[in-house]
């Protein structure tokens, strides 16, 4: 339930090839630990140029997150991207919501995202491909601390590490 379709270092290394591969055509982004280090501000490095090839290309973008709408609309208004705030993901209602809000498809969309317990089980609650990538910078606080170290003996016991 929890294992990632595909495993990839950073979001740059999506590639349109791989999405192609994968018949993916939607992409729904989180924003902490995925565009930007968590309640960061400064993008990823090559964040824009990936985005500009990906809409040039016809993948459509939207931001999913659980952050608040002073965090999220800000974020995706400066990528000039529709965004879903306050996600509650796992559950699947937010995804269901961002999927519709693109006009994509669940058969053909992805969730891009750094955590198994949020953005890997909401999508396979929500019947959709979990991109998940390694976190950008470790979360100091205790709860992300714990679901790190469960998530690595998930990557373990998956292979994936």
């Amino acid at each position: 339930m929890f294992k990632p379709d595909i495993k990839l270092n950073r979001i740059t290394d999506i590639s349109l090839q791989l999405l192609k591969k994968n018949s993916i055509n939607t992409l729904i982004l989180d924003v902490d630990n995925t565009l930007s280090t968590h309640h960061g501000t400064v993008l990823v490095d090559g964040l824009v140029d990936w985005l500009d090839s990906m809409k040039k290309s016809g993948i459509k973008l939207i931001i999913l997150s659980n952050s608040k709408e002073k965090r999220v609309g800000p974020f995706a208004e400066n990528l000039n991207l529709d965004y879903v705030s306050l996600g509650l993901k796992p559950l699947p209602f937010k995804y269901f919501t961002a999927i519709k809000k693109i006009g994509g498809k669940r058969k053909s969309t992805a969730i891009v995202g750094d955590q198994l317990f949020t953005d890997c089980f909401g999508a396979k609650l929500s019947g959709i491909t979990a991109i998940i990538l390694n976190p950008i910078l470790p979360e100091p606080m205790l709860s992300f601390r714990i679901r790190r170290n469960l998530e690595k003996k998930l990557y373990k016991k998956y292979k994936m590490e």
